[in-house]
């Protein structure tokens, strides 16, 4: 599998505004965390937007915190914690955002844009995770459209995109879409020994 610094070296050789497809497996999920968050954004003085669509933005807060990596310039927008939890115990603060459903696509790309234009950071980088949960909250067509017009706003604004996808979860249909999106692929999961 390949290293949380392999992930971080190939991220570096990308120019500003590109969009990434990053391919995972289940196993690799952390060092994926470690070289996109830590060893790439936190080396080039990044605010990361990190929307959330697969585990909550505390569980991954406290996996960074596990990992000693520094979240100060994270800021999360979470869309899964609202249905999973519910209201009283979905937890927003200065770092996190709440949009209600992955199926709120309209509300999430106008979140993740409020956070490009609050950052103060010449550096930016957006992280989609995951492009397999979003698509089981949304048909194809839709989720593709929302692709399409978030990334190129982001492009526009010359912040990096990191969309990240499990391969032992991923159709054709959802690579093919991400394919469209993005300028480079990273594949970070099993396959990739092969």
């Amino acid at each position: 599998m390949i290293s949380a610094q392999q992930i971080a070296n190939e991220l570096s050789e990308t120019p500003p505004a590109s969009a990434v497809s990053l391919q995972m497996s289940v196993d690799n999920y952390l060092d994926v965390i470690r070289g996109v968050i830590d060893l790439f954004a936190n080396k080039k003085d990044m605010d990361v937007i990190y929307v959330t669509a697969t585990i909550s933005s505390d569980a991954i807060k406290r996996v960074l915190e596990a990992l000693d990596i520094d979240s100060s310039r994270v800021y999360f927008v979470d869309c899964i914690s609202h249905i999973m939890m519910g209201v009283q115990s979905a937890r927003q603060d200065e770092h996190t955002t709440l949009v209600e459903s992955p199926t709120m696509l309209e509300n999430l790309m106008l979140k993740v844009e409020y956070l490009i234009r609050r950052s103060q950071s010449k550096n930016k980088l957006v992280v989609i995770d995951s492009i397999n949960s979003l698509a089981i909250h949304n048909n194809n067509w839709i989720l593709s459209e929302f692709l399409h017009i978030l990334v190129s706003g982001l492009r526009s604004r010359e912040a990096y995109t990191i969309i990240l996808s499990v391969e032992e979860h991923s159709t054709p249909d959802i690579n093919n879409m991400v394919n469209l999106v993005c300028d480079h692929g990273i594949h970070a999961g099993k396959k990739h020994e092969g």
